[in-house]
């Protein structure tokens, strides 16, 4: 591909296109990806098509401030951002060790992006140039717009916008928010004065000119105090909402971040704009040599066809940063799109995915979200549908007969999430029916989580029984239309409220359904959760009672381990968790029984060992005689 259709990314690239300066340049801690999956190509191809003049640097070298100086200074600002994963989140793994894999770099090499980047990038960026205009967004900066837990560090840290002394951080998606502050910057307002626009925040020395706000406990009183942490995460948490939302301001020592209502979501014909766009759809050509970038992989022949999130999972962030309120792309424009995918070289007939944060969810949850905002202390799902929301997958189910009779498609899979209570919620069977003869490959992936009934609560999940209707229905559908499909469920070991008793109760479910998983996650505490704050301070911000949080390693090494109690590997942990648990009933040669006795299992382990080490002996043996 020609590089002059990415944007510049070097000034033979300005050269090339006839420009010596740039109106905004993006510094990322991702590789330049043109494709829009990925919040670089985005914002860059947005503000383009407002007539803006876009660089990309990407994954800058942070220990001098050379990169940072290759495209010349900007006319109006820099955009800063940690790329698509939040810079920790990105490098370690929950037990905080190193990941082997950066799937936003070339080659999937490590160590390409610094730990908090979004703050290194600002820091390198002020030592460069004097009052150059930052403005940070992104997932880093949107979750970590309040102070909040920084599980890393193990304690509070203050907003991302004071560490990282940009000027304005623009939360949730952004495209709205970029353009209007580019247009007043590019109409020669000071970016000080420019603290009006709903979806951003930014600093004050005092609250004269801030109206119609909640102050939510400091910077220093969450710090200080887990109860007053709590209060101040109910309140965002109940504020994020566009149309009754209020202003938020929190007091961080002598400064206030204030956070403007979020911004309304984009309509039909906005979001239908935003994917129109000349996406390249493809890794920048400098990275070909070097491996390309592993996460293209995936989404090259996805379609996103939604936005926002009604599912408001507690362990989930998308209603901090997408919000509640669906949001979806017209039948047309997601056809032009696959009709774009379809003469892709690369294209073999398969097109990966059609989703969004939830597949299934293409429409807000009820006609008065629109109108009166989400319900401040209602969930749209849980703990049962509410009466008022729509339940339909006809719609949905229209796009994907379309989407199947284009000529070179051969199938179109769904691999994002499927919410299961909502499609079990829908008395219409048909979606639930053409899903199983089209849009599966064999196995479908759904998230129950838990299924003990305290830790679903906290999570905001549905009960077991949700679960296993649907997993009956669709078994029974499979059988009907005789194909052999399974459920693969993704299941988490130490959320907030799991006990020992707890996880015992899903190593129960698991033998009783004869299923072993492959892996299990246990839980994240990233910033912005509502579970991260029961993590934290060991309380439920919704009703201030006291949660059972599992922190030690060995607790959560043991839950984690009953979720897989039929690897070998795991015995010790098992056996000592139902030693601790009193449950030595599920040791033994019954049915029920986890796991067999000490005696009998190393017998057995032993037995095994000697096998593979006679074996590899034999193995030895033969090589020498040849």
């Amino acid at each position: 591909m020609e590089t002059n259709k990415y944007m510049p990314i070097s000034r033979q690239d300005m050269e090339n296109r006839g420009w010596n300066e740039l109106d905004f340049i993006i510094v990322t801690g991702d590789a330049y990806v043109d494709h829009p999956s990925f919040g670089t190509a985005i914002i860059s191809r947005v503000l383009e098509s407002e007539g803006f003049k876009v660089g990309v640097i990407a994954q800058p070298n942070w220990k001098s401030i050379d990169d940072f100086i290759k495209l010349g200074r900007p006319r109006l600002a820099f955009l800063v951002t940690a790329g698509n994963m939040d810079s920790m989140v990105n490098h370690y793994t929950v037990s905080k060790k190193v990941r082997e894999k950066d799937y936003y770099s070339p080659g999937g090499k490590m160590g390409l992006r610094p730990d908090r980047a979004t703050i290194v990038y600002c820091n390198m960026i002020r030592q460069a140039y004097k009052n150059i205009p930052i403005i940070i967004g992104g997932i880093e900066a949107s979750l970590r717009r309040f102070a909040h837990y920084d599980y890393w560090s193990n304690k509070v840290r203050k907003s991302i916008l004071i560490d990282s002394s940009a000027d304005v951080l623009v939360y949730g998606m952004g495209e709205k928010q970029i353009v209007e502050i580019a247009s007043y910057l590019n109409c020669g307002f000071d970016i000080k004065h420019i603290t009006h626009i709903p979806g951003t925040c930014y600093l004050t020395d005092n609250l004269e000119n801030v109206y119609d706000y909640i102050e939510i406990p400091s910077y220093k009183d969450i710090s200080e105090n887990k109860h007053e942490y709590a209060r101040a995460f109910k309140i965002q948490y109940q504020e994020q909402d566009p149309i009754r939302g209020k202003n938020l301001v929190q007091k961080h020592h002598n400064k206030y971040v204030v956070q403007n209502k979020p911004m309304m979501p984009l309509t039909r014909q906005e979001l239908d704009k935003i994917y129109s766009l000349p996406y390249q759809r493809d890794v920048h050509p400098i990275y070909k040599e070097s491996g390309g970038i592993p996460a293209i992989e995936e989404v090259k022949f996805s379609i996103i066809s939604s936005r926002g999130c009604f599912g408001n999972c507690s362990f989930c962030a998308l209603s901090f940063h997408q919000g509640r309120i669906v949001q979806s792309r017209s039948h047309e424009s997601i056809l032009e799109e696959a009709l774009i995918i379809i003469k892709d070289p690369d294209f073999k007939g398969y097109i990966h995915d059609v989703g969004g944060p939830t597949a299934n969810f293409r429409y807000p949850a009820c006609k008065r979200q629109l109108k009166i905002g989400t319900c401040k202390n209602k969930q749209c799902l849980f703990p049962n549908p509410c009466k008022e929301m729509n339940v339909s997958h006809t719609e949905y189910l229209d796009l994907l007969k379309k989407l199947r009779k284009l000529p070179g498609v051969k199938k179109v899979f769904i691999r994002s999430g499927i919410r299961y209570d909502y499609l079990i919620a829908d008395n219409n069977s048909s979606f639930f029916e053409e899903l199983c003869k089209h849009h599966i490959s064999g196995q479908l992936k759904v998230a129950p989580e838990h299924i003990s009934p305290t830790v679903l609560n906290l999570m905001g999940k549905p009960k077991r029984e949700i679960f296993d209707r649907f997993t009956k229905k669709f078994y029974d559908i499979n059988e009907r239309i005789g194909k052999k499909q399974y459920i693969v469920p993704y299941l988490m070991s130490s959320h907030p409220g799991s006990t020992l008793k707890s996880a015992i109760e899903l190593a129960e479910y698991l033998r009783d359904i004869n299923y072993q998983p492959e892996q299990v996650q246990d839980f994240y505490p990233t910033p912005g959760t509502l579970s991260t704050t029961m993590f934290y301070t060991g309380l439920d911000p919704r009703t201030m009672k006291s949660v059972y949080v599992p922190k030690t390693k060995s607790e959560k090494a043991m839950q984690r381990a009953l979720l897989q109690y039929k690897n070998p590997k795991n015995y010790e942990l098992v056996y000592e968790a139902l030693k601790q648990a009193n449950r030595e009933d599920l040791i033994g040669f019954g049915s029920k029984c986890l796991i067999k006795p000490k005696n009998t299992a190393i017998k057995k382990q032993n037995k095994k060992n000697n096998k593979t080490n006679k074996s590899s002996k034999n193995k030895l043996k033969s090589k020498k005689k040849r």
